[in-house]
């Protein structure tokens, strides 16, 4: 689709006279309703006062750019007004607004006119022209200009990468000379909407990297998604990453680099500085401490990789319901008084039942968020609704012969089973649809696929229920039935996994495991997983502390760092450590959280949030014994690793 497509002569206005940003948005949301864009003006209006109450659209030089991507658009669109006196409408370098394209954009509608408004966006960095679209003097010349600049730019673009491709081994040469990609400065951009200034930033950086002659490539996290995505060998051979977002990002990918963070604004307005900071090698070194991003976008995915990274992204936005709603409940407890009624204990004093009403609903909230999030990740938004509702169905415990719920307990298992029903349902049905006329598109985000995924993602789930009830009531009898060595046992191994790869898919799965058992009420399987991510940073930190000779100046000064990534269950601190020195590191981590877990079960001791290592201690069951555990499990590690490693000047 050409800009040209979405620009009707109605919708465009020379010489206007205005005299304030709010009077040239309502010029412009008149100019794209003449074009028969809109469904309902006011909330179209609604959505283009929202994106500017997060900052002006105005990108300087003259020229801005209101958008909003809302259901009050009918099609997209482009509605454009020349204002020759210019008008304020709050750009940063204080410029006078001569020329304004406004764009609109159905919410959950068909992406094809996106790479137009992208196309947009990048052409108007061009000051000549700029200055050729302000001097028009008709709406067909406006027209014409435009259109013959987009087959100037994109169409030489094309015989470019055609000549490229020809030439693909010199080019290969070439790159070889100058690095491991060529590039010396990655950027990212990314706005909350993701239609225009997105593509301007990214366009700015690459055009400015050029003048200066430091290689720019820009990836755009765009409505559509992400474009022109950095490899890894691009990204190890660079000298410094931008982030020019307003949104975020995928950050893991960049650990260890220098990066400069900033807002898509700077990197229109501030470019030179930002490309600057990132190559002189003063801009801060990033260090990721969450889970592993996942890999980049063009590569083929193993299965096993694709399921963690979904169940990844359920668990990451469900943990804050988890956390938030346990802590809350575990609050209840201490401010209750038992002797009241020891049957309502959490519930006898007002404080203890506001407390504890509260976090029991958002507690009540991780398994459609669970569900949802994972169906998102398979589908995209339109996957959202319908995880939620299989999430709830699963929470429910819904059967055919019962819909109101609670003859089963399909818990965790099931809502995690939701989740990837519910995803992969909409995945089909937009297969199915694919092949619906143009002017059905919008109908499918905001009709077919939530009603018809919501539907059958309930059927479905509703007879999975009580199969994976029983599972869980059988996991229940055997978790409640296990004598105390048993338990310290499966203590000891759900321990010992959180050090196996410290924030991989071991570590991680001992860590959702825990959670899930939170649902169930299983409040010690908990403790052990926490105690055991605690324990390889402690461990490592006192090592440094008590045998520095193992150990060089700056290990010993990393180490530090650790008693507080320690004592905070941030496991990952201890990577660096394992990655230099693996055969040593990691089986002194395994042994000593193995160690923390087993006793944490062997002393009874609870845990009724699934974070926040030692600043819950408050409300952790038996703390004394919790404490213990994790110090006992700590040193032993410690000794462990001061035995196998030689002395630094042995070495």
């Amino acid at each position: 689709m050409r800009i040209t497509e979405l620009l009707k002569k109605e919708s465009i206005e020379l010489g206007v006279k205005v005299s304030s940003k709010e009077e040239a948005i309502d010029t412009l949301i008149g100019l794209m309703a003449a074009g028969g864009r809109l469904n309902d003006r006011a909330g179209y209006k609604e959505g283009i006062l929202a994106r500017e109450a997060l900052g002006s659209t105005a990108v300087g030089e003259g020229i801005a750019i209101p958008h909003a991507k809302v259901a009050a658009v009918k099609e997209p669109g482009l509605a454009a007004m020349v204002v020759p006196d210019g008008v304020d409408y709050e750009a940063f370098d204080g410029s006078l607004a001569n020329l304004i394209f406004m764009i609109a954009a159905p919410e959950g509608g068909a992406d094809v006119h996106l790479e137009a408004l992208s196309r947009l966006s990048t052409l108007l960095m061009d000051p000549d022209f700029k200055n050729d679209l302000i001097h028009a003097e008709s709406k067909e010349e406006f027209l014409q200009l435009i259109d013959d600049k987009e087959s100037e730019r994109y169409e030489k673009k094309a015989r470019k990468e055609e000549t490229k491709a020809s030439d693909a081994a010199p080019a290969v040469h070439e790159t070889a000379k100058s690095g491991a990609a060529g590039y010396r400065v990655l950027a990212v951009t990314a706005c909350p909407t993701g239609i225009a200034h997105t593509f301007m930033a990214a366009e700015n950086l690459e055009q400015l990297g050029k003048k200066m002659g430091i290689p720019v490539k820009s990836e755009t996290n765009g409505a559509e998604g992400a474009a022109n995505v950095l490899t890894k060998e691009e990204i190890a051979a660079a000298d410094g990453i931008i982030i020019a977002a307003d949104k975020n990002v995928d950050m893991a990918r960049f650990d260890g680099k220098h990066v400069v963070k900033a807002s898509v604004s700077d990197g229109i307005q501030k470019g030179e500085e930002l490309i600057k900071r990132a190559v002189s090698g003063e801009a801060p070194v990033y260090h990721h401490t969450g889970a592993a991003a996942s890999e980049e976008g063009g590569e083929n995915e193993g299965l096993g990789h694709t399921i963690y990274k979904h169940l990844m992204n359920g668990v990451s936005h469900m943990l804050p319901f988890v956390i938030g709603g346990g802590l809350l409940i575990a609050l209840a407890f201490l401010f209750d008084d038992y002797s009241i009624n020891p049957a309502n204990f959490g519930k006898n004093t007002p404080v203890a039942a506001y407390l504890k009403t509260i976090g029991e609903q958002a507690f009540g909230m991780m398994l459609p968020v669970l569900a949802g999030y994972i169906a998102m990740s398979i589908a995209d938004r339109p996957g959202l609704a319908v995880g939620f509702v299989g999430g709830m169905v699963a929470k429910m415990g819904a059967t055919f012969m019962n819909p109101a719920g609670g003859d089963v307990n399909s818990g965790f298992l099931g809502a995690l089973l939701a989740g990837f029903i519910g995803g992969y349902i909409v995945v089909l049905l937009k297969k199915v649809f694919k092949k619906l006329p143009k002017s059905l598109e919008g109908i499918k985000p905001v009709l077919l696929y939530p009603l018809l995924g919501i539907f059958l993602v309930a059927v479905v789930t509703t007879f999975i229920n009580p199969f994976v009830g029983a599972i869980n009531d059988g996991l229940t009898h055997l978790l409640n039935g296990m004598g105390g060595t048993s338990k310290v046992i499966l203590g000891a191994v759900v321990g010992g996994m959180m050090s196996v790869d410290m924030g991989g898919p071991v570590n991680k799965a001992a860590y959702v495991f825990g959670t899930a058992q939170l649902a169930e009420g299983n409040f010690d399987i908990m403790a052990a997983v926490m105690a055991g991510g605690m324990v390889p940073p402690i461990a490592i930190a006192l090592c440094t502390t008590f045998f520095k000779k193992k150990f060089t100046e700056k290990e010993r000064q990393s180490g530090l760092v650790n008693y507080i990534m320690g004592l905070s269950f941030i496991s990952e601190g201890a990577i660096p450590f394992a990655a230099s020195d693996p055969l040593r590191v990691i089986p002194s981590c395994i042994i000593g959280s193995a160690v923390a877990g087993g006793l944490s079960m062997a002393l009874n001791c609870t845990l009724r949030a699934p974070h926040g290592g030692i600043f819950v201690l408050p409300t952790i069951g038996n703390p004394f014994g919790y404490l213990a555990a994790i110090v006992i499990g700590s040193v032993v590690g410690c000794v462990i690793l001061a035995a196998l490693k030689k002395n630094k000047t042995e070495a």
